[in-house]
């Protein structure tokens, strides 16, 4: 059965070993992270933190993490853009590797498709040397659609480059079910899972993405025939982002505990329906 990780996004910037700590007791074995916090939204005042810059943070999130048996299951912050020179995320790749992480993420706000291509290319040869799996995802940008991804795995042609499934772009940017039922299992390194209307309720689709989905099951995505047609090995991780409820001052325990209960649900289901 498909492991269940919780997303950034989800804990609107909590430090590292919070973060550990939460997924830990909501009995998740896994997160996706950045390297620092993103800060358009800090509903619970979280201090300030950099794994990149912090050594002690670092130490102490490898050691929570070894404690609680959690990993890392994605890194996110990897971005390709006109001012942007990936070989500088060298250094962040080797702070990825001395946590213990096992892919990034990458995305592109290139609209040049042949720069976004090659610099998906070089990132994951980067990645590659390191033991790093990456992934790319459908969404807002120049991969905007299935077959743009796909012709990315053609040119990237490595064996560490494989497809991010964010159901909530996946699917607002016209995907299927039949799309992933159709797809070579291998291609797909990782999910991102939430739930929303078919139709979005909001004026900007990134004010949605970033800060109110619905938890699996609350929506009207296709989630349980998602499931079903999942390779069982893919790491399915939780990205909800509920601002409406930390605002209201219901806490990350509170918030994030009814997600991971209705992904396991729906994932039980897809299970018993083989």
């Amino acid at each position: 059965m498909n492991r269940v990780g919780i997303e950034r996004l989800c804990v609107f910037g909590m430090p590292p070993v919070e973060f550990v700590t939460l997924t830990a007791d909501l009995g998740c074995s896994s997160i996706g992270i950045g390297l620092a916090p993103m800060r358009y939204y800090n509903p619970h005042s979280y201090r300030d933190w950099s794994l990149r810059e912090d050594r002690a943070l670092r130490r102490d999130m490898v050691a929570a993490m070894k404690d609680r048996g959690v990993g890392i299951s994605l890194c996110e912050g990897f971005g390709v853009a006109p001012h942007i020179d990936v070989r500088d995320y060298g250094a962040d790749l080797d702070v990825l590797c001395e946590l213990g992480g096992a892919r990034i993420n990458a995305a592109s706000i290139d609209r040049d498709v042949s720069r976004t291509l090659d610099g998906f290319a070089t990132l994951a040869e980067m990645a590659e040397t390191r033991g790093i799996e990456m992934t790319i995802e459908i969404g807002p940008g120049p991969i905007a659609k299935l077959p743009a991804a796909l012709a990315a795995v053609r040119h990237v042609n490595r064996k560490n480059f494989r497809l991010l499934v964010d159901t909530m772009h996946f699917f607002r940017f016209g995907g299927s079910v039949a799309d992933i039922a159709a797809l070579d299992p291998d291609l797909i390194g990782y999910v991102q899972l939430c739930d929303v209307p078919s139709v979005s309720k909001f004026a900007s689709y990134m004010e949605e993405a970033l800060h109110e989905r619905l938890a699996p099951g609350a929506g009207e995505l296709p989630l349980l025939e998602f499931l079903r047609a999942l390779p069982r090995h893919v790491v399915v991780s939780l990205e909800v982002p509920q601002r409406s409820l930390a605002g209201a001052g219901v806490g990350p325990h509170e918030r994030v505990g009814p997600c991971v209960d209705a992904a396991r649900k729906l994932l039980a289901r897809a299970v018993s329906d083989d």
